[in-house]
């Protein structure tokens, strides 16, 4: 027997010790508790919904009787809360009935598609999404059903290319950006033409995307058109920045003729650097870097012709490359000085789709064109939400 002194000996830490952990039963219990409350939920609105419809209640007798009942059958359903088995779901003799708490053929509640979907395209895999969800939800979700899921981005994607847009942009941005797609002949490049805004708010804003086979004028006309089309007039436009593409430069002289450009600094500087030794690049490209660093349009002209003289010998080409289009890669001096950091190059299209890429990388290439364009308009679509009330303060009146 254990005495009164030798319980008195005993310290809680030690009874504490030999307590056998739980295994989480607490958290499973809980788990249970919340699908049988689910279920008497949902068996409960079926009941009432079944009600309304006939205007009458089970073994009720009333003038106005719409029909008869017809027992029930049973559904499973995969809810954010797990799957909830054996849902009772009465049935009418009139024909099939149109629920409310879910559709007819209906597996998994809406949120669970939606978690389906934005696990997929944080960037898992079809087949990694399932099995992640199997241990969360206690059902296994193929990757055909993945798959699926994902498809109904389509309507979206849609809505997102004909939208009306506001003609409110003192900025516009046009790059080309090359995906990988697989086509009947093995794999090819396909060039995404993209759309960035910054309003007179401040507020930045991917426009458009669409994807075409090259960055000829006739793409990129037809591009430029349906923004113009869907609102984009340009009224406000100061200028709008450029690769230095002939194709797109073409268009723009087509669709908005009066509109200031700018070209690219860092396609720029890449060009030149291709024409360049690698023993000059950098000394060579220091010095160029000077001609957007300085404080006026007079002061960068300066910085070009001693830049020019100095190299004029050793790099003619170089020299060449640059002169051509001197004119347009100073349009971004007439704008606002606090603005010209932000607007002398496209980068902004290509940070927004570092992300795209990271998406991609695990997949190597996409199946086709509406596979690559749900990608896309997901990343787009939450960059835009991101932004939206965070206005870029130095572009704001």
């Amino acid at each position: 027997m254990v005495t009164i002194k030798a319980l008195d000996e005993i310290r809680p830490e030690d009874l504490w010790r030999e307590m056998k952990p739980a295994k989480d039963e607490f958290w499973q219990d809980l788990q249970e508790k919340q699908r049988r409350l689910v279920k008497s939920l949902l068996e409960g609105a079926l009941e009432a919904e079944m009600t309304v419809l006939l205007e009458a209640g089970r073994y009720r007798r009333t003038e106005t009787r719409r029909g008869r009942r017809n027992g029930f059958y049973e559904r499973d359903l995969v809810t954010q809360y797990g799957i909830v088995t054996a849902i009772r779901v009465p049935r009418a003799r009139e024909g099939e009935v149109e629920r409310s708490v879910f559709s007819a053929y209906k597996r998994r509640q809406a949120q669970v598609d939606l978690l389906i979907r934005e696990i997929f395209l944080a960037g898992v895999s079809t087949r990694r999404v399932g099995e992640t969800l199997e241990s969360l939800l206690g059902a296994p979700v193929s990757a055909q059903t993945v798959s699926r899921v994902a498809k109904g981005l389509d309507r979206e994607v849609q809505r997102f290319h004909e939208e009306t847009l506001e003609d409110d942009l003192q900025y516009l941005f046009l790059d080309g950006v090359s995906m990988r797609l697989k086509v009947a002949g093995g794999v090819k490049r396909r060039m995404v033409l993209c759309a960035y805004g910054i309003s007179l708010q401040g507020e930045r804003r991917l426009l458009d995307f669409r994807l075409h086979d090259s960055e000829s004028q006739a793409s990129w006309e037809a591009f430029l058109s349906q923004l113009r089309e869907r609102g984009l007039l340009g009224k406000h436009l100061r200028l709008i920045a450029t690769d230095g593409a002939s194709g797109l430069h073409a268009a723009l002289q087509t669709v908005y003729p009066y509109v200031a450009r700018q070209r690219c600094w860092a396609h720029k500087l890449r060009n030149v650097a291709n024409l360049l030794k690698r023993s000059q690049q950098q000394e060579c490209l220091e010095g160029a870097r000077k001609i957007y660093q300085a404080e006026t349009r007079q002061a960068a002209i300066k910085a070009y012709w001693d830049w020019a003289r100095l190299w004029e010998h050793e790099a003619p080409r170089a020299i060449e490359c640059l002169r051509k289009d001197l004119h347009e890669l100073l349009s971004f001096f007439a704008c606002p000085q606090e603005h010209w950091r932000k607007v002398r190059t496209t980068n902004v299209i290509e940070r927004c789709f570092r992300e795209v890429r990271r998406r991609t990388r695990p997949m190597t290439c996409f199946n086709n064109d509406r596979s690559c364009e749900r990608i896309i308009y997901a990343v787009v679509s939450h960059l835009n939400n991101s932004w939206k009330d965070r206005s870029l303060w130095k572009f704001t009146h």
